[in-house]
């Protein structure tokens, strides 16, 4: 099935996507398609992380979601979807909520490469105080965003007109965390305050962005 990306980048390249070990930190609209990019460019060992079930809302952009799948686990339809691209994969799903309490014990795994999909703040900024040990892209604000053309890889303290990355930004500061880590962010000015609206491709675009930046770091090594 891999024909096409073989051809693309060469035999030992692609023998090295399948060497890395992943973790996908929320599978919803940013994780969906980060997890669907990842199977498809051929990373074989991924663990996804999410203790929600899918909810009609999330039907207009979530790539796992149907309405013959509402109440379900997230995690479970995922591995579900991604063994159906791949059979050969070794994915594992934990359908959990990653808090301050297990943290430690999630981290017990040696991951190479983390995805901060979520949406809690908490963990976001733990996530990135201990990206020491694993390399990190994490997703800021994808709500209230239109334009995919403003949506980019960069560093924390590069990132403009966006309300999570600026609460972060200021917690790195003054906590002087040194870590090097990379942020998906848009540089786009929120079109509504106080509420959370979201269309359909916005999270797609901060999904494959995240996995794209994992496929090219480990090509370029």
């Amino acid at each position: 099935m891999f024909e096409r990306l073989i051809s693309l980048i060469g035999k030992d390249k692609f023998n090295k996507l399948q060497k890395v070990n992943v973790l996908i930190i929320g599978v919803g609209g940013v994780g969906g398609y980060a997890l669907e990019a990842l199977i498809r460019s051929g990373i074989t060992n991924i663990t996804i992380i999410d203790g929600d079930k899918i909810e009609e809302s999330n039907l207009n952009r979530q790539i796992i979601s149907s309405t013959s799948n509402i109440g379900e686990s997230k995690v479970e339809i995922a591995k579900k979807r991604s063994l159906e691209i791949n059979p050969n994969i070794n994915i594992e799903a934990k359908s959990i909520f990653i808090t301050k309490d297990n943290f430690k014990t999630i981290f017990d795994k040696k991951y190479d490469y983390v995805i901060d999909a979520c949406d809690d703040m908490d963990i976001k900024y733990l996530l990135i105080k201990n990206s020491n040990k694993y390399k990190l892209v994490s997703s800021m604000g994808t709500a209230n965003k239109f334009d995919p053309s403003k949506f980019q890889i960069t560093t924390i303290d590069k990132t403009s007109n966006d309300p999570i990355a600026r609460i972060l930004r200021k917690r790195v500061k003054d906590d002087h965390i040194r870590n090097k880590f990379k942020v998906v962010s848009s540089t786009e000015t929120p079109h509504q305050k106080g509420v959370l609206g979201t269309n359909s491709y916005i999270p797609g675009i901060a999904g494959l962005l995240c996995a794209s930046y994992v496929v090219n770091d480990i090509l370029k090594k």
